[in-house]
């Protein structure tokens, strides 16, 4: 992995269990009267504004409810029935500024919106079901190959299990889960969540998960299309965008996608190398993830610059909250222009050109300035995995860019593959869309297939 690009930096200097405590839950969990008196301040709205704003569909107020009325089972399973992954949703969604912001609480004299992404993560880690609460429907005898184990490729799997197909996920990398195993921010999702989640979602059966399969490695897309009666593409986007910089590639210079995924993979933090000063490049959700988590570890200086300014951010405002909370400066109006290397060739500091806008259009304004760094970490955006690209099949889907396109049904110009997340167009790097994306694809798949009267599989 390209961290060790970074072997040569010290490790920080706290304990393991100073770290640990570092990357406890970011928002705790409420307990059960919390649950009850914030539950209780629901409105409970007819055509509920936060239930329309879901991405997922889920009837926000109907699960609130519940909540207040002690069924926690129910509430649970309406959030589920909705959304399969909806434990790592309460917990990773930008509530604020999707169901939160929607609430008619936000709006009154209160000024503060009902905790919806806290209840609903009180009710899915406190069901306490016998068995799985979805049952599969009778056998239909099809088979469908699902390429990628993160979120959309998870819920179109359970969505097309539920309906009695039988399904093989092809996944790459050891563990399943994408980017809430690989991807998002330690102290956002603890305690191996992302894992215990996904054993949840396979108790419906029917899934078969193969470790270790990359398309167009050693799977391709034309021998699935012939085996399997569809497939489901959710390949996500798992390479990282370059700067385009001289020196781009030298240690201390590398993807924070990287060394956010070594640092949620770590048993002892520790041992994590840790550079004092930080420059990290970016404006989104994963800049933010990687500054913070940065500077919790020990970072000295931590640096986030962004080229436009603080309300052209993808970040919500309560991320640049968060990185603002843990000391990490944020210079805007600023473009990289160098990497300025050392004598032995490792990153030594960065020059930034100031920008402005000009007639509506960013442009720097020819005034530079430099930023010491011991690392520079990039988080300028994702785009597919030139890897899944090769595959000679895979490389005729029509793509927007650098992603597949696809009609309304999640069908790709391939007959019988589909695809879905964010490696498709039109889509947003959200989690709970892609979960919606993958459910969505597989009620069209099952339609697709079931008006076919003979399977395709050999």
């Amino acid at each position: 992995m390209m961290i060790e690009s970074l072997k040569y930096m010290p490790q920080s200097r706290q304990s393991s269990s100073a770290l640990a405590e570092h990357f406890t839950d970011l928002a705790p969990a409420l307990n059960a009267r919390q649950a009850a008196i914030e539950s209780a301040r629901c409105l409970y709205c007819y055509d509920a504004p936060c239930s329309r704003i879901c991405p997922s569909e889920i009837d926000v107020a109907s699960f609130i409810r519940n909540i207040h009325e002690g069924n926690v089972n129910g509430a649970a399973a309406g959030i589920l029935k909705q959304n399969i992954l909806g434990g790592s949703c309460a917990r990773v969604c930008p509530t604020e500024i999707l169901c939160e912001d929607a609430c008619v609480r936000n709006h009154d004299a209160e000024g503060q919106p009902v905790k919806i992404g806290l209840l609903q993560r009180y009710a899915v880690d406190h069901m306490t079901f016998s068995e799985h609460p979805f049952q599969r429907a009778p056998a239909t005898g099809r088979r469908i190959a699902v390429v990628g184990a993160g979120p959309a490729g998870l819920s179109c799997a359970h969505r097309l299990a539920m309906l009695g197909n039988d399904v093989v996920i092809y996944e790459a990398r050891e563990k399943s889960g994408g980017l809430n195993e690989y991807g998002i921010a330690k102290y956002k999702l603890t305690d191996d969540f992302a894992q215990k989640e996904v054993a949840f979602l396979l108790g419906i059966g029917g899934i078969e998960i193969r470790h270790g399969q990359t398309l167009g490695g050693n799977v391709q897309l034309k021998d699935l299309q012939a085996q399997y009666d569809a497939v489901f593409l959710g390949l996500g986007l798992g390479a990282s965008r370059r700067l385009g910089l001289t020196g781009e590639d030298a240690p201390g210079l590398l993807a924070a996608v990287d060394y956010i995924a070594a640092l949620r993979q770590a048993d002892d933090l520790s041992q994590l190398p840790v550079p004092a000063r930080v420059i990290v490049i970016g404006a989104g959700n994963t800049a933010i993830d990687m500054a913070v988590q940065i500077r919790r570890l020990g970072a000295e200086e931590v640096t986030l610059v962004y080229r436009r300014g603080f309300d052209a951010m993808s970040a919500t405002g309560h991320e640049q909250h968060i990185a603002m909370e843990n000391q990490v400066r944020m210079r805007t109006w600023a473009q990289p222009q160098q990497v300025l290397l050392d004598e032995a060739g490792r990153v030594r500091a960065m020059r930034f050109e100031k920008t402005a806008l000009n007639n509506g259009r960013l442009a720097g304004t020819g005034e530079t300035f430099e930023i010491a760094a011991d690392a520079i970490f990039k988080a300028i955006g994702q785009s597919m995995d030139p890897d899944s690209i090769g595959d000679p099949l895979a490389r005729t889907l029509q793509r927007d860019g650098d992603k597949i396109h696809v009609d309304a049904q999640f069908r790709t110009i391939l007959p019988r593959i589909y695809a879905g997340g964010d490696c498709v167009a039109p889509g947003q790097d959200l989690t709970v869309q892609a979960v919606q994306h993958g459910k969505l694809a597989a009620l069209a798949i099952h339609r697709d297939i079931q008006s076919n009267k003979e399977p395709h599989h050999g």
